[in-house]
């Protein structure tokens, strides 16, 4: 199980990694942020991201490196990762990649409570959305091209996880479309009756006295 963290923004974590490269000032962490192309991946807010920083240092995982100052300009204030922050840093993403989180993708959700769109329904706001993420993969690919052009693999690893989630997600919305649309889905003919008649279906009603477990932790 993953650790309570004293911070939970992933933008944190990011601005910790790209700190124990070298000091910079939130401006310019923003700014290597989108040249590396991570705005595909990561939230960035100008302005979150002072708030973020400040964070860091209230909890001594970053502090002052350096002040700069050029001309008329603004003064710029470095900050650098501090110990704990590179420890805390660590920890953090070794955590997310190897502990599964649950997460509820707003997607799941909505699949969830599907029964309550009429079949024909959802198999047409399910084309829409395959036409979307098929347009959204195709924009991918030309990120994911452009990238690779500029940068290492190492660099653009998670445009090409997003991209290859969008063809899966792609895949199964195209079988599960084709089950509604030839109503070889199971439980569809319940699903229509619960629409054509307006009354919950009597198999609906005794799965709700079952002692049925969905969750796969406790399943095993």
């Amino acid at each position: 199980m993953a650790k309570r963290r004293k911070l939970g923004n992933p933008l944190a974590l990011t601005v910790m990694v790209l700190l124990s490269e070298r000091s910079m000032h939130p401006y310019e962490i923003a700014q290597t942020l989108r040249r590396r192309g991570k705005e595909h991946s990561v939230k960035i807010n100008f302005g979150s991201l002072y708030t973020v920083v400040q964070n860091l240092e209230k909890h001594g995982y970053v502090e002052v490196t350096d002040v700069q100052r050029q001309g008329n300009r603004p003064e710029r204030t470095l900050y650098g990762i501090t110990e704990a922050g590179r420890v805390e840093m660590l920890d953090w993403l070794s955590d997310l990649i190897a502990v599964p989180a649950a997460e509820f993708p707003v997607f799941d959700t909505a699949l969830s409570l599907l029964p309550v769109l009429p079949p024909d329904e959802v198999a047409e706001l399910l084309l829409d959305r395959e036409q979307a993420q098929s347009i959204r993969a195709a924009a991918m690919r030309g990120v994911l091209t452009q990238l690779s052009d500029v940068l290492p693999r190492i660099f653009v690893v998670e445009t090409e996880y997003q991209l290859h989630m969008i063809e899966a997600q792609l895949e199964w919305i195209k079988g599960f479309r084709k089950e509604v649309t030839d109503s070889t889905l199971g439980g569809i003919e319940e699903w229509k009756s619960f629409h054509e008649t307006g009354e919950v279906p009597q198999d609906w009603q005794e799965l709700d006295e079952q002692d049925i477990v969905l969750d796969p932790e406790r399943a095993v």
